[in-house]
């Protein structure tokens, strides 16, 4: 119970701090505990860290975008542009901006940090952006324990 809890909490960390690389964690946690058990437990628990560290980054993102600082940016012609063009693709297709999150929360590629931050401003439905993201960061850390755990065998 102890490591899935610092499991959780080190990704949450990980999640709002980019310089908290969660991968070298998991070397470490997954030569703790070799079970396939213990790696799914712990992918949950990575998966669901993020997740919560994730959500910040979009609500951070969603209430700053509303300040008059940002709305002076978003007003430049060049941005507002690029801002119409993302909202025209999100407005309405919530499954749209599914696939690219999970895409990132899966894969990393585009970073997820970026794309949190994109689905607050872009007000992302948060019931398509949270299983999204956690299935995703699950299924990736889920993985990569089970990569750890193959490999130490």
């Amino acid at each position: 119970m102890i490591l899935w809890l610092t499991t959780f909490a080190f990704s949450l960390a990980s999640a709002l701090l980019p310089f908290l690389p969660i991968e070298v964690y998991i070397v470490g946690a997954a030569a703790s505990d070799r079970t396939t058990a213990a790696a799914i437990a712990l992918g949950i628990a990575a998966g669901a860290g993020a997740t919560v560290g994730k959500v910040v980054v979009y609500e951070a993102a969603r209430r700053g975008s509303e300040s008059r600082w940002a709305q002076k940016k978003l007003s430049a012609p060049k941005v507002k542009a690029t801002y119409d063009k993302w909202m025209g693709r999100m407005q309405g297709r919530p499954w749209y901006g599914a696939a690219v999150m999970f895409l990132a929360a899966s894969a990393g590629l585009p970073p997820l940090l970026a794309m949190a931050a994109l689905a607050g401003i872009l007000r992302m439905p948060l019931w398509a952006f949270v299983p999204t993201v956690l299935l995703g960061r699950t299924i990736r850390f889920t993985f990569l324990f089970l990569g750890v755990d193959v490999a130490i065998h």
